[in-house]
């Protein structure tokens, strides 16, 4: 991977997670332009981690080598944790954050909403049905693996509900626009909030 400085920016993450299954390294930039360099091995994937920074205006690195010869459960899963992790780093002490955001995300004949809340505590609702096992090389049961692991990576209670789709392309898409559009707004700065966004005075 390609050193560019994203460790160095005050609201940006380097990680890296080596297991027997997966070797990651992934930075992100939440005040980024959206730009994004994305290896994993899988061309859908990467096309969707790419909208994923297109559209929130996070830059993203990521180079993923996994055991694809035996599925694409542990790369896509493993990215989820590690891009979750990446987030809640990048995050920091979370004080001026919005902290809540929301997304209903058209494509074509589909209609996806995500909500979150970065909220320190992780929960997750998925409710996104497809219609056929693969898009390309990509397992359609790995995107709510994926995004589990970033819930609980990150800390954040995540819903993601499909309002309407039949082209399972536009489906995924769809989802992984939305949760770029909703993490961009929840973590924004909101120059009224001088701490965090919470009664408690701690988001974790």
């Amino acid at each position: 991977m390609k050193e560019n400085g994203l460790e160095h920016l005050k609201r940006s993450a380097r990680i890296c997670r080596r297991t027997k299954e997966t070797e990651i390294t992934l930075a992100i930039n939440l005040d980024g332009k959206g730009n994004a360099s994305v290896c994993t091995g899988i061309g859908f994937f990467d096309h969707m981690l790419e909208s994923f920074a297109r559209h929130g205006f996070f830059d993203l690195e990521a180079e993923v080598k996994g055991d694809l010869h035996v599925d694409s459960h542990h790369t896509v899963e493993d990215t989820g944790i590690v891009l979750g992790t990446a987030i809640k780093e990048a995050l920091g002490d979370k004080k001026g954050i919005r902290r809540y955001g929301s997304m209903a995300l058209p494509m074509d004949e589909t209609l996806v909403l995500c909500a979150l809340d970065l909220s320190g505590r992780p929960y997750f609702v998925y409710d996104v049905n497809f219609h056929s096992d693969r898009i390309g090389g990509f397992d359609t049961q790995m995107v709510k693996e994926f995004f589990y692991a970033v819930s609980y990576g990150c800390g954040m209670n995540l819903h993601i509900r499909e309002l309407s789709g039949e082209n399972d392309h536009h489906i995924a898409e769809a989802v992984f626009k939305a949760f770029a559009k909703a993490l961009d707004e929840a973590s924004g700065m909101d120059g009224r909030i001088d701490t965090v966004l919470s009664t408690k005075g701690s988001l974790a």
